[in-house]
């Protein structure tokens, strides 16, 4: 098929769908396989993505929610900042240049066209027909405490911040910026591994679609990019339409921000106007002291999540699935922090709670159609110190899933990762294995999901004993505030972290807590239910 001769129809439509979702599900295979990580190789916590000429993503993985909605973001970073040429990848964390948090290194590259290369090597101006990205969260990137996911008041404090800058120029490895990062992390080997698993990942996604070009010709994929950008949107557009016009608002709240703050507000005013809906989170507190704090890609990203859920139809997430919204997240808030905010929490636990608010707003909005609030928190855990075994320095992070909410059809499920997170949880033997634990118990913890018609899902007690000394910290909320249930159900139990030390005594651990521990000590995090849905009694 040539350029000329191609047209808009649903059936091509549908096949280039499948097509660009493969290239990023094949990136994402790469990344897992090739990676050195337990966080990435088994908790699969990372995304990629495929992005049009003009940086507008087309296609993603099922990948990261929280990811994938703000890696836009760091692609339109990299382009400003890097004029890109053929075999050039950027790397960026900055949360305040396209990023996050730190822990979430995004490598984006640019795909050129044969004849773009040739043309490149003579000396002239050329531009990438295509971008590819994945995003994937490195267990340490320096920072305060093993983890890089530490109780920070700055964002100094949280690990190396990188700006947009080639680690690969022309296809060869850009050593003096490897090493510099190596140089500021607790396990080096670990995240050399990992980069390179993304440069690997980045190279899979350009070749795929490579062939695609060579397939059908670079006119009719361009084009077919932007048609399936077109029907994400028209059928966003439709799920709006379908609301009733008006106002709707909703409020709910942080526990605190680890330095003795709270609780925090996030207030959300939900305005449908036709198909556009425009989200107003004016009324949020202002950024905190702590680390919970997050930038306005979070903040889109959790809201296009929330749309996208919404949508009854089998439709791409994109840049179309942005269109019909309007986001205002006031400078300085909690949800639009500023430098030098500390920004580790705000990725993981404040995103949860923004897709709380905006879910709510759109159960008043859609009574019968939302579900109530799930665990609402991604209960961070992060351990480091020296490995007894082998005298090697270990970093280890991972966030623990909860009781979904229950849906007004259904109760919901027990002990499963929700909304903003899409990861695993770290199987017990490849996590004995690669760390010096052991894990003393897992199971669903009963009877912490919120009752009604139909009933939350309960959360997960994770106890692990630590065979050696080490440094816990812990990065959780709703241990206070409970997940709300809906139209009468009740909320889910909240959570509770402690440590057991060796002498037999209980320590209680705060929502955001770092403590050391010793050998012999197991360190328990239980995690909240979801809220229920309707009157128990019914």
């Amino acid at each position: 098929m040539t350029g000329a001769e191609s047209s808009w129809d649903p059936i091509t439509l549908e096949v280039f769908r499948n097509l660009f979702y493969s290239v990023a599900e094949e990136m994402g295979v790469t990344l897992c396989r090739t990676s050195f990580s337990p966080n990435i190789k088994e908790r699969r916590d990372y995304s990629c993505a495929i992005f049009d000429g003009d940086g507008r993503m087309v296609a993603q993985g099922e990948h990261m929610p929280v990811h994938l909605g703000s890696m836009p973001t760091s692609v339109e970073a990299a382009i400003d900042a890097v004029d890109l040429r053929p075999g050039d990848v950027v790397m960026v964390n900055d949360p305040f240049r396209g990023g996050t948090h730190l822990p979430d290194i995004t490598l984006v590259e640019g795909v050129f066209l044969e004849d773009d290369v040739v043309r490149a090597e003579a000396g002239q101006d050329v531009k990438p027909t295509f971008f590819v990205a994945n995003r994937a969260h490195h267990s340490d990137v320096g920072g305060m405490t093993p983890g890089s996911m530490p109780l920070a008041t700055e964002i100094f404090q949280e690990g190396i911040r990188i700006p947009p800058v080639l680690l690969v120029r022309g296809g060869e490895l850009q050593r003096d910026i490897l090493d510099l990062v190596l140089a500021n992390v607790r396990t080096p080997v670990e995240r050399e591994g990992d980069l390179t698993a993304q440069i690997a990942s980045n190279r899979t996604g350009a070749r795929r679609l490579l062939g695609l070009v060579e397939r059908y010709g670079a006119d009719v994929v361009s084009e077919y990019m932007g048609h399936l950008q077109g029907y994400a949107e028209r059928m966003t557009r439709e799920a709006i339409r379908r609301i009733p016009d008006g106002e709707y608002r909703f409020e709910d709240a942080m526990d605190d921000d680890g330095q003795g703050n709270g609780p925090l507000p996030i207030v959300v005013a939900l305005t449908v106007d036709g198909d556009d809906a425009t989200i107003d989170f004016t009324g949020t507190c202002a950024q905190a002291a702590g680390s919970v704090n997050a930038n306005d890609a979070i903040t889109l990203s959790a809201t296009m999540y929330c749309f996208r859920v919404i949508v009854p139809f089998a439709v791409p997430s994109n840049w179309g699935t942005i269109q019909p919204l309007t986001v205002i997240a006031p400078e300085r808030s909690l949800v639009n922090a500023k430098a030098p905010a500390a920004m580790a929490g705000g990725n993981v636990e404040t995103s949860q709670r923004i897709v709380d608010v905006v879910l709510g707003a759109l159960s008043r909005a859609m009574p019968g159609g939302i579900p109530a609030a799930s665990y609402g928190t991604m209960s961070n855990l992060t351990i480091g110190g020296t490995d007894p075994r082998t005298g090697e320095p270990f970093a280890y992070y991972e966030t623990i899933a909860g009781g979904m909410g229950a849906r007004p059809w259904a109760d919901g499920l027990d002990a499963t990762h929700c909304h903003m997170t899409n990861s695993l949880n770290t199987p017990i033997e490849a996590l004995e294995h690669a760390y010096p634990y052991r894990v003393r118990r897992y199971a669903v913890r009963r009877g912490t999901g919120g009752k009604g018609t139909t009933r939350g899902g309960d959360g997960i007690e994770r106890e692990l004993e630590m065979l050696g000394d080490a440094t816990v910290t812990i990065l959780s909320d709703r241990r206070v505030g409970r997940p709300y249930g809906l139209e009468g159900g009740e909320p889910g139990a909240t959570g509770r972290n402690s440590v057991e030390t060796r002498e037999g005594e209980t320590l209680k651990l705060a929502g955001k807590d770092s403590v050391r521990v010793r050998g012999g000590s197991v360190v328990c995090i239980h995690t909240p239910g979801g809220g229920g849905y309707g009157p128990a009694e019914e």
